[in-house]
């Protein structure tokens, strides 16, 4: 038996136990007589979708044996005989191909209503905005956040509250401001030092973009910048990027149906929480320097005008939601979701133009053209390059950096398109569905920039076109990673051009699912121009 794993050893620990045998048996008998009464897809005029199983409802999948797991996922293939596992995202897509554009999942007992056409997204988070704009209380989500911060917070009077005051504060230290361009282009000289140092030779640019990406939300937030060799900052950006990775794949799914599975001691469980442990006593300890250090007559940064607010709270006696436990919430989603996204998208920038030779050489015209190679690119060019900027759409429409959207939740029940969303139903925008949609874009598999361009050339905006989500709940940083993406993208190909190695393997375009869709690792080569 040692070759069964941590999870095998539990289980023949349970079955040792004649109480545990006795409990797990009398739990079979009743799920036994649960499914013969009946399960939750005969209620009526809930969306279509595949048959649950007993407690674990359609994510039973997972347990399956080898052999009929791959039976079922070539079903959900439309038959094609793929045994390898699809990402979340493809394998939603290919059961809106069967069950339609709204469909039904369930987690455990708890509908899952899947939306997989732009129409069915825009009715639901735009047309009834009021009704799905909550948060689900998904177990594992809950201990990570405490239902606190602005992403995950349940839709409210304290998240509006909280939203607000973090969308002016960030926008008074630059949020879609030309004020915070020095400070973009700044840290893109630390960028292209790093880049130079590798010559004519492959390296891997995750860290270096990552780093550079989130310097700039960092210098809004923190108030500072982090060197490239601190090793605690490249600690943190490598547990964020790992933490996104594993919270929404395998084993630790299992916690949002058992939630004390999170608390085992090893396995993703294990790692998950050291990860959760580390991050937050990194910044917390930056909240606490702010706190010794604050000059209420000078606020250096969002940190400090948050704990002003707070003083200000406590002074009126006020029923207030602001409090350093809260800012703790607010600043780590700043931190993560301010970093991870951008960065993510820069990299399927570099990847794509090393692998579109074509494509990065119109680039590279346009920006000699519009603005030579000695000038600083400034968001005042982005008007006058419309191939550019619909370069960077397109790599944003063939990778949508959050395939499935963060999950919604229905605050009552509703009618959506005839069907009967229960109240308490988790909703899932398929944004990566969307942008893949045939009857919407031609060829929607290959990458086309001209897609987002006129017979003359001009760019075209499409309500079809929705990388940062719609609705109540859209993307806070929008405007920050729009500046971002552009004038690091620009400036990068201004200086090199990237090529992909010669000997190297093209990487899995689908790439790796986390909460956010990376690139696989990958190696590229920056020619100074």
């Amino acid at each position: 038996m040692s070759g069964a794993g941590p999870a095998g050893w539990f289980l023949l620990q349970l079955l040792r136990d004649p109480v545990c045998c006795a409990l797990l048996a009398a739990a079979g008998v009743l799920l036994g007589l649960c499914w013969l009464r009946g399960h939750p897809r005969s209620r009526p005029r809930l969306p279509p979708g595949p048959r649950p199983w007993p407690l674990v409802g359609n994510f039973g999948f997972a347990l399956l044996p080898g052999p009929l797991r791959k039976k079922w996922l070539s079903g959900a293939r439309g038959g094609q005989g793929d045994s390898r596992p699809p990402a979340p995202h493809l394998l939603l897509t290919g059961l809106a191909k069967v069950y339609g554009s709204i469909f039904s999942l369930f987690v455990g007992s708890r509908p899952m209503i899947v939306l997989s056409d732009f129409e069915a997204v825009r009715e639901a988070l735009v047309g009834q905005a009021e009704v799905f704009s909550d948060r689900p209380s998904v177990p594992i989500v809950a201990m990570l956040t405490k239902k606190k911060g602005i992403v995950f917070a349940p839709y409210g009077p304290v998240w509006r509250q909280q939203r607000k005051f973090s969308h002016s504060t960030l926008r008074h230290f630059g949020l879609g401001k030309h004020s915070l361009e020095p400070k973009i282009i700044e840290e893109l000289k630390y960028v292209k030092e790093e880049m130079l140092r590798h010559g004519k030779n492959p390296f891997n640019p995750f860290s270096i973009i990552s780093n550079a990406v989130s310097n700039v939300i960092c210098s809004m937030a923190f108030g500072r910048r982090f060197d490239y060799e601190d090793i605690e900052f490249k600690t943190m950006l490598r547990f964020m990027s790992r933490a996104l990775e594993i919270s929404v794949n395998g084993l630790l799914l299992l916690v949002n149906i058992c939630p004390w599975l999170y608390y085992l001691p090893f396995g993703p469980f294990r790692e998950l929480r050291q990860i959760e442990f580390d991050i937050t006593a990194f910044l917390k300890k930056i909240i606490a320097q702010h706190r010794d250090t604050l000059d209420r007559e000078n606020p250096r940064d969002f940190i400090d005008m948050y704990l002003l607010q707070v003083e200000e709270a406590k002074k009126r006696n006020s029923e207030s939601s602001f409090s350093e436990d809260y800012l703790f919430f607010i600043i780590g989603d700043l931190f993560i979701a301010g970093t991870d996204t951008t960065t993510n998208t820069l990299l399927w920038c570099l990847l794509y133009m090393s692998l579109h030779p074509e494509v990065q050489e119109k680039v590279h015209a346009e920006i000699e053209v519009v603005i030579g190679c000695d000038r600083v690119p400034s968001l005042t060019d982005k008007t006058h390059m419309p191939f550019t900027e619909a370069t960077i759409m397109e790599v944003q429409r063939m990778t949508v950096v959050v395939p499935l959207s963060v999950p919604r939740m229905a605050s009552e029940t509703a009618v959506l398109r005839g069907y009967i969303i229960p109240k308490g139903s988790l909703i899932v925008p398929n944004l990566w569905s969307v942008h893949r949609d045939p009857s919407i874009w031609e060829r929607p598999d290959d990458f086309q920039p001209t897609r987002f361009l006129d017979e003359n050339g001009q760019l075209i905006k499409k309500e079809t076109f929705i990388p940062f989500g719609i609705g109540k709940r859209v993307c806070m940083g929008e405007q920050l990673a729009k500046m971002e993406l552009f004038l690091m993208f620009v400036n990068l190909m201004q200086t090199f051009t990237f090529v992909y190695p010669g000997n190297a393997r093209k990487p899995a375009m689908e790439g790796r699912f986390g909460l956010t869709l990376a690139p696989f690792p990958f190696n590229i080569i920056a020619l100074k121009k």
